[in-house]
Order: C-alpha cells, then structure tokens, then sequence
C-alpha cells in the first residue's frame, strides 16, 4: 500500500473555537487545526509503536513535530474560491436516486444553476453517471451526450463568468471533453482509479481534482464495508490515492480529497467518519463532504423519500465546517448557504 500505511497520523480532539482558541494557543495548551480558527487541546496518536494513545498537544512527542506542522497548516485551495464553499449538484441522469430526470433538459439545467449561482453558489457539480448503490455504468459517448450540451450553455452565459464547473465522472475521455468545453474540475467517485488514462488527463490539463474514497465499485461497493478502523483506514487509504495521483503528475496543491460517505460504508461506518471527520488534516489537502440526501440520512431519521432529507442534509453536512476551507457538496445549496454562514459566525466567537 506505499508508505502512508504506516505513517504517523494524529486525530485532533477536544476542538475549541473563538476566544477560548486564540488564548488555549498563546498559552501553549492548544494548537491551531488547519490555520484556524478551530483550535486543539488533546491528540491522539496512531502510528508505529503509538497506537490510539490521547495527549494533551502540549506533550506531543519530538518524533510528531512534523504530523503535528501537517496538522495545523492551512491546506492549500486547490485553485477554487477560498474559504468555506457549497457546490450545488446538478444530475442530468435519467435515473439518480434523489433527482433523476429533473435536470435532462439543457434549459432547466441552465436554469437551475443561474439560481444556484444567484444564491451565492460559485461551484457546481455536473453528473452524467448515476453513483447510486447497484447503478449500471455507462458508456463515454452516452454520459458526454447528457453534460457537454449543459457545460456549454453554461460557458455561453456570461452571467456565469467565474462559476466553477466540476465534472462528475470515472472515465478519461469525459474528464477531456469536458475539460476542453470549459469545465474547472473533475470529481472522480473512484480516485482516478477506475480508467487507466485518467491520471494522465488529470495531469496534462493542471486541473483541480476530487479523489474520494470508494472501496470497489457503485456495483459491488456494499461488499466491501469491513474495516478494522473505518476513520483511520479511510484516512491510510485517500493518501494512498494522493500519492498515486501525484506521482503520475498531478500537483498535491490542486488536490482535493473526499471520505466518500455512503460509499462502502455502513451506517455505522458513516456515523464514525463524520464524527471523526479532523482525521482528514492529516493528508494536507482541501475536503470536500458530500452528505447528501443519503441512505444514513433517510435511516435516522425515518424518511423514504431522498427528495425530503434536506434538513438531515444540514446537521450531517456541518461537521465538515471544522475545515476552513471545506466544500459542501449538496442538492439544495440554498439552505446550505444559509447554515454554513450562521455557523461561520458561531465559529468566530
């Protein structure tokens, strides 16, 4: 698996924000996460010879002086809008679990996303290939037919100079296509991992791109739910994918990473990854979440219906806030914007 299966990891805990952080770091009992302003007081450490031990920052070990610089720098913007962002999602599939078939017209894409980016959305996420559990791939020629009339209406409309478009797909020819017609970003369910020309297109372009954890595939992913640490196992293993990706070109600061819940996780494996979510720092690249209008949702909280699950939605999306620089991954951007701005005040006090 490469070097990052035994690298140190630590596990900020005992999170402080506000006053309470600014002076838990001058007086040297905390340190800052990700350039503030969430600071940590406790860590726990993972790694050889130190297997889930907790320490106050304080009495960190000389040998994590360098995981705990990892842990506290800023991770880089990847080339997107800095700060906190929500990318609203766009299906132009037939057959999406929550919002199939809504959005298969160019015009109501078009029209959606200038909503979207009225609401103060600057990224948005195409999709032509349902991820759903059990979805049936498809082809290169079908999935480009669905997004490129949609990428290109968008870069048409001048209203929408500045949108970040990113492209949701696994194969290599959609990811150039798409890339050529004016699209920003790739955002690859299966870290690159799925076409063998993938990386090499990622690369040649210099864009930005989302790698995000997935264990087989949509087809086969729910057969592959064990772990024997979900948290640190997903952590191990999107840095196995960084370090793929970088060696086959692709600068580390244009990287972004995902822990891909609902993807080869159970609702238990979900519910841990979300509550353990500052594990991420430790890779040094940006983290997008996508909680969306999920099966873990629908499970808690008793509803059926994934067009209804946008309040579930919210409380799930919100523990990525303890990245300064997160993205947001959601169908109703709109309400989204609003909590992340109420909690961007909370944080700042």
């Amino acid at each position: 698996m490469g070097h990052f299966s035994n690298q140190k990891l630590i596990e900020p805990l005992a999170l402080l924000h506000g006053k309470a952080a600014r002076q838990a770091v001058a007086q040297g009992v905390a340190r800052w996460f990700s350039g503030g302003p969430q600071a940590y007081a406790l860590a726990r450490l993972t790694g050889p010879g130190q297997e889930d031990t907790i320490l106050p920052v304080a009495a960190l070990p000389p040998a994590w002086e360098g995981a705990a610089r990892r842990i506290s720098a800023p991770a880089p913007d990847a080339g997107l809008p800095p700060g906190p962002q929500v990318m609203g999602i766009i299906n132009v599939t037939p057959d999406s679990f929550s919002d199939g078939g809504q959005h298969d017209r160019v015009e109501t894409a078009l029209a959606r996303i200038k909503m979207l980016h009225a609401a103060g959305c600057r990224m948005v996420d195409i999709g032509g290939e349902s991820t759903r559990p059990g979805a049936p791939a498809v082809s290169a020629e079908a999935e480009w037919g669905r997004i490129g009339p949609v990428i290109r209406a968008v870069r048409a409309c001048s209203a929408l100079d500045g949108l970040h478009l990113s492209v949701d797909t696994r194969q290599a020819a959609v990811m150039d296509q798409a890339l050529r017609a004016g699209a920003t970003l790739i955002n690859d369910v299966s870290a690159l991992t799925h076409d063998p020309a993938a990386r090499a297109v990622v690369a040649r372009h210099g864009c930005p791109v989302m790698l995000m954890h997935m264990r087989g595939t949509p087809e086969t992913m729910r057969a592959h739910t064990t772990y024997s640490d979900v948290a640190v196992d997903v952590v191990r293993e999107l840095g196995q994918r960084v370090e793929e990706a970088v060696a086959a070109g692709i600068a580390r600061t244009r990287i972004l990473v995902d822990p891909g819940i609902g993807f080869a996780k159970t609702l238990e494996g979900n519910l841990i990854l979300l509550a353990r979510l500052p594990l991420l720092a430790n890779l040094g690249c940006r983290v997008v979440l996508g909680t969306s209008r999920k099966r873990m949702i629908g499970e808690l909280a008793h509803e059926p219906d994934a067009a209804a699950r946008d309040s579930g939605t919210i409380a799930a999306s919100l523990p990525g806030m303890v990245f300064p620089g997160v993205v947001l991954r959601v169908h109703n951007a709109t309400a989204m914007i609003q909590a992340m701005r109420v909690q961007q005040g909370l944080d700042q006090h």
